[in-house]
């Protein structure tokens, strides 16, 4: 796997003397490998009341369609013993809005990194897409989802076929005007195959993994508790498979990889740089507390300091297995 260089200085990190969290990757610097995830900071500006943006190392935007999407019927949301399932199916106001109405704003704010999450039914709905964020002043590169378990068609077709995802990441990297992240499916036989092929595709990066597909069912009604009968399961509850695939997948390519999956922790961001990744996303997490990813940040500072961390980026693979 790749390892990524410090960019940081220490004064970002807090005003800890000596310590740096700061990581680069697909040539994209952040001040800290926390990242706030689609679908679960919608469009950044409507968490600024509660969380410092500027102390985050980034997040990625709600997923961004060829045209806006109404999502799934309710109930789309429903809370497990360890973690949550959703079918919200990629409800968003498409790609033209976003740039007239959320990205303006998004760039008064200083000293924030932007990654647009892009969501397709077909090729050439990815293609399109890619092409109106191209003109978005201020995205700092893009997350290709082809791994959404919550939509009829396309989202998980293309992250499961190994063929299928060739074709939409090759793609998607001839019309993309910036650095391109390919989100990857937990769903597949073997997740570093799939890594793999979108190295090989032009995958200037993997972030991994997104939701399983999972359901849960009212036992007195006997109806699903889920309008859509599945959803994807995140949460806790999957991050030591999480980390298995994260570890699976680093081991397959040469291009930097961001963990995610049940992070909720400054110990959980350390598992995954260990792991292999380079970057962390933080999602369910902010479901029961908005001000997660920030909090992380600050424990993540404690944590290095504990341990006599100076650089949180030789974390990275640094797995010992004997």
């Amino acid at each position: 796997m790749t390892s990524s260089s410090s960019s940081s200085s220490s004064g970002e990190n807090g005003g800890v003397t000596g310590l740096d969290l700061g990581v680069t990757f697909a040539g994209i610097s952040l001040k800290n490998p926390i990242i706030a995830a689609s679908g679960t900071f919608g469009y950044g500006v409507e968490f600024e009341d509660v969380v410092h943006l500027d102390k985050l190392g980034g997040f990625v935007v709600k997923g961004l369609s060829r045209e806006p999407m109404t999502g799934n019927p309710p109930p789309r949301l429903w809370e497990t013993a360890a973690g949550m399932l959703n079918a919200v199916g990629l409800q968003n106001i498409g790609a033209s809005a976003f740039l007239q109405e959320k990205l303006p704003r998004l760039r008064e704010i200083r000293n924030i990194v932007v990654f647009a999450n892009v969501f397709g039914y077909t090729r050439e709905d990815y293609e399109r897409t890619l092409e109106i964020l191209n003109d978005g002043e201020g995205i700092a590169a893009y997350e290709l989802n082809v791994s959404c378990p919550n939509t009829t068609q396309g989202g998980l077709q293309f992250g499961s076929d190994p063929r299928s995802l060739d074709e939409v990441v090759t793609t998607a990297k001839r019309v993309a005007q910036r650095p391109l992240i390919v989100k990857l499916s937990p769903n597949v036989t073997s997740i570093a195959q799939m890594a793999h092929i979108a190295q090989e595709a032009g995958a200037d990066a993997i972030s991994l993994i997104n939701t399983f597909v999972a359901m849960a069912i009212d036992p007195d009604t006997r109806k699903p508790r889920i309008a859509n009968v599945t959803a994807g399961l995140s949460g806790p509850a999957i991050k030591p498979i999480a980390l298995r695939m994260v570890y699976d997948a680093a081991h397959a390519v040469n291009i930097p990889v961001i963990g995610m999956g049940g992070i909720s922790t400054a110990a959980d961001v350390a598992e995954f740089m260990l792991a292999g990744a380079t970057a962390v996303q933080i999602g369910t997490a902010s479901y029961w507390d908005p001000c997660a990813t920030e909090k992380i940040v600050a424990d993540l500072q404690g944590w290095c300091v504990d341990r006599s961390v100076a650089r949180v980026a030789d974390l990275i693979g640094g797995l010992i297995v004997e």
